[in-house]
Parts: structure tokens; sequence; C-alpha cells
């Protein structure tokens, strides 16, 4: 297990990437306690107000300590104190600004809201992201070539562009997740490419219209996935990030 951390890990400078990851998740892990106790009205914390009254998001400082973090890794020096320093503050910030992604998206506090959701689906995508390329997964699978292979640019272009163009299928079916997670592992996007696209998806619009028996079948497999999957999956983020507001008309202030 050492060789294993110290091969994966310390060997090929990713410390500063596992603080980074590190501090991200346990950013957002706090700011979630702290904004549900906000909600729910315990504890000394409270809303963050600026001149005249002003509500100021923990996106804000996210972006300054994400923005500090960034430049302060590009001019550090590598495997220094000042790197790890800097790698904790750019995790810190994007922990901050990733916690509010669906107010960026949205351009509207939807926190508490069904669409306050994607902020928990893209903090938990992230960090499954990072932590695959930290344990050694490389985008686009170029991670398994060997020094011979390595120094064929061709081997490694096509690598790169068909690992591209299998997640970019997946894509266009309407699998967001499968087409992420299949940059970083390719028989990932394989999968996402060679199933069924999702109804409402660009593929099955441009090239089910005329195919009713791979449409009727699209659908099925669609209703049954999301029986099986939707429920547990959506109870999951309510675990992690507090259960939406039952009507997301009247979301009060959260904090």
């Amino acid at each position: 297990m050492g060789h294993w951390w110290y091969r994966n890990i310390i060997e090929p400078g990713k410390l500063p990437l596992l603080l980074a990851l590190g501090a991200f998740v346990l950013t957002f892990v706090v700011t979630r306690v702290i904004t549900r106790l906000i909600r729910a009205g315990k504890g000394p914390f409270g809303n963050v107000t600026g001149a005249g009254g002003l509500h100021i998001h923990h996106v804000v400082p996210g972006v300054v300590l994400t923005v500090v973090g960034g430049f302060g890794l590009a001019a550090s020096e590598r495997h220094t104190f000042g790197e790890g320093l800097f790698a904790v503050v750019f995790g810190v910030g994007a922990g901050l600004v990733l916690d509010e992604f669906a107010l960026i998206l949205h351009l509207h506090d939807v926190y508490w809201s069904e669409d306050g959701r994607k902020s928990v689906e893209v903090v938990v995508l992230t960090a499954a992201l990072v932590g695959l390329i930290l344990v050694g997964f490389s985008p686009f699978g170029v991670n398994d070539l060997s020094q011979g292979e390595l120094q064929d640019r061709g081997t490694v272009i096509s690598t790169v562009a068909g690992n591209f163009l299998l997640s970019l299928v997946a894509l266009t079916k309407g699998k967001l997740r499968t087409a992420v997670f299949g940059v970083i592992v390719p028989v990932v996007a394989l999968v996402g490419a060679v199933r069924l696209a999702r109804p409402g998806s660009y593929w099955a619009r441009r090239l089910y219209h005329r195919r009713p028996r791979a449409r009727a079948r699209s659908v099925l497999r669609d209703y049954h996935h999301d029986r099986r999957w939707l429920r547990p999956g959506l109870a999951f983020q309510d675990w992690i990030g507090g259960r939406p507001d039952p009507t997301p008309s009247r979301v009060p202030d959260r904090r």
C-alpha cells in the first residue's frame, strides 16, 4: 500500500492535486453543514451581508480564492511549500464556487430548489474525476501507453482522437455523465457510444425518427433506468446537500 501511494501520488508530483482535492471536498462538506444549520435556524452562523444589506454569496470569495490559487500554482516552483499552499487555496475556492454552480448556471438563487441539485451533482462528478486522475488514469486513455508508443505520435493522436470521438457520440446520445467519465476511462465511453440513445437526445431526434422499434426500446429502457436509479440518486443527493424546498417558487433567502 505504501509503495502504491508513493508511486501514484508522491513520485509523479501529484501531491498538490491530492491537497487540492482534499481541500475541495472538505470545503464543500463544511459549507453544506453550515448552510443547512442556517436553514434550520441553528448554530451561530448567519447571512453574510455587505454595505446596504447586500447579500454576499460564498461563490464570491470562492472566485477570488480560485484565481489566487490558480495563478499562485502557475508561478510557484515545484515541490515547495508554496505549491502545496496554493493548491489548498485553489481547492477551497473551487469548493465554494461549485457549491453554487446552479446559481451561476441559472443566474438566480436556486440553492434550495430542485435546480439546486445541479451543484451537488457537479461537485460529486468533479471529485470523482479528479480522484480517477489522482490514482493514475489520464484523459483520453493515454495512460496505458508504453515508452515506445509514447514516442510514436501517430499512436498517441489516434488514441486521443478515438476516445474523444466515443465520448462525443455518448454525449450526443444524451449521456453526459458517461461522456465525461469516458474522457478518463475509455471503456466507459465505448459502452455509452454503443448503447441506445436516450429519448430527446440529438442522436434520437436525428436517427430514430424513422426507426420506431429503436425509438420504442429507447423510451422503455429510459423508463426502467429512471425507475431503478432516479429515486436512490435523488436520496443520495439529499443526504449530501440537503433536501430541496417543496415549493421552489417560494424559496427563502438561504443564509
